[in-house]
């Protein structure tokens, strides 16, 4: 006999499809040794036992629309054509199957690409670093089609703080400030999930428009500085934004948080030459074998999250990128059964409705009405670092 909860699950996820906040599936496909980049040669029709993102997969997971991460090293010898050829990398997967995905650059697309039967796809840009200090490949990447900013990655750059490497700025400074600005003209979603805490703090006073966390869990249940303290979520409510609840188990399980600790740096970052494989063989040998983070503990963020920002506040942002994940969440198959999850921690059908798309959706229709009466007002902001005084 079905599990009550698990068909509940399936058929809200069949009315309200999912949409996931981050996922890495570019990098993978460029990192992959035998497609190197190519989408046809990776074949996204396949089954990639692998990974943990294919369309066979996407199908199961009821997943009706991905933000896709143009994502690249803080130390890419050439960030600004890396940057570019990420987001030419997921416009080839939508061109590649265009039965599948439908090309999204706005909230309303959602619906479009549900309509069709297909899966919306979103691009965002992991990492400031492809600006190389200058406004304009902003507005080019929005040109281009990316829909989102996260400023940094795991490392501090010259005008902003990462939540894993030591702060220089206390966050943004003048020329950080800008980029923020800039994005709230175009109608980007700045997403502060690799952000110092206190750089999400300045973020959520600067802003405009709604922020996002796109990929981060509550600081509270795991005391990694990638996860959100509770002031930053309360002030979500205020600020319109969502937090999207992730699966990296060095995010989710505190033993594992803790567990790891011997092969992290004080900010929770891996050295950056370090071979993960390597790293946590040595650690097993000398710790025993690694704790497991698990479905059920995502579950846990959830709720906190939800208490602690509120129900209008909170998504999902998995971050698959092919590396670990936790029991039970191992690929993008595996969506309706967290929700199913949840399901049985009694939230209704129309609160995981806002958590499966309606928050996330909200904070894009949000954002672009700010961009649309900002570009009415407001020229484009130009220059470079040095253009601002105190950067």
């Amino acid at each position: 006999m079905a599990d009550e909860a698990w068909v509940q699950a399936l058929a809200l996820l069949e009315r309200a499809p999912l949409f996931d906040g981050h996922n890495d599936l570019a990098w993978t496909i460029r990192c992959d040794p035998r497609a190197r980049g190519d989408v046809i040669a990776y074949d996204l029709v396949r089954l990639h036992p692998e990974g943990d993102t294919d369309i066979p997969r996407l199908r199961e997971g009821k997943v009706g629309a991905q933000f896709w991460a143009a994502f690249q090293p803080t130390g890419a010898p050439h960030p600004a054509r890396t940057a570019l050829e990420q987001i030419d990398l997921i416009r080839r997967i939508e061109a590649a199957h265009p039965d599948v995905f439908r090309p999204a650059r706005s909230a309303a697309d959602f619906a479009a690409a549900q309509k069709a039967g297909k899966i919306a796809s979103y691009i965002v840009v992991e990492g400031g670093v492809g600006l190389e200090n200058a406004l304009a490949p902003l507005r080019l990447w929005h040109a281009a089609g990316a829909r989102m900013l996260i400023p940094c990655h795991n490392e501090t750059l010259d005008w902003v703080d990462s939540a894993t490497d030591a702060p220089r700025h206390n966050g943004f400074n003048a020329f950080g400030r800008a980029v923020i600005g800039e994005a709230n003209r175009l109608g980007m979603i700045v997403d502060g999930a690799h952000v110092s805490h206190d750089g999400i703090r300045q973020l959520l006073d600067l802003s405009e428009a709604p922020i996002l966390l796109s990929h981060s869990n509550a600081y509270a249940l795991c005391d990694h500085p990638r996860n959100a303290p509770d002031d930053v979520l309360r002030r979500l409510k205020d600020n319109g934004g969502a937090v999207l609840a992730t699966f990296v188990p060095g995010f989710v399980s505190q033993a594992v948080r803790d567990w790891l600790r011997g092969a992290l740096d004080s900010y929770g970052k891996a050295p950056p030459a370090a071979d993960p494989k390597a790293r946590v063989a040595a650690l097993e040998a000398r710790q025993g074998p690694a704790p497991r983070a698990t479905l059920v503990e995502v579950a846990n963020h959830i709720v906190y999250l939800v208490e602690t920002a509120g129900i209008d506040h909170v998504g999902i942002g998995s971050d698959f990128y092919g590396g670990p994940t936790p029991d039970g969440l191992e690929d993008v198959s595996r969506f309706p059964h967290l929700f199913a999850e949840l399901t049985r921690r009694g939230f209704s059908e129309r609160d995981l409705e806002k958590i499966a798309n309606r928050n996330l959706l909200r904070v894009m229709r949000k954002v672009e009405e700010v961009g649309e009466k900002l570009r009415r007002t407001r020229p484009p902001a130009v220059g470079r670092i040095e253009d601002y005084p105190g950067a």
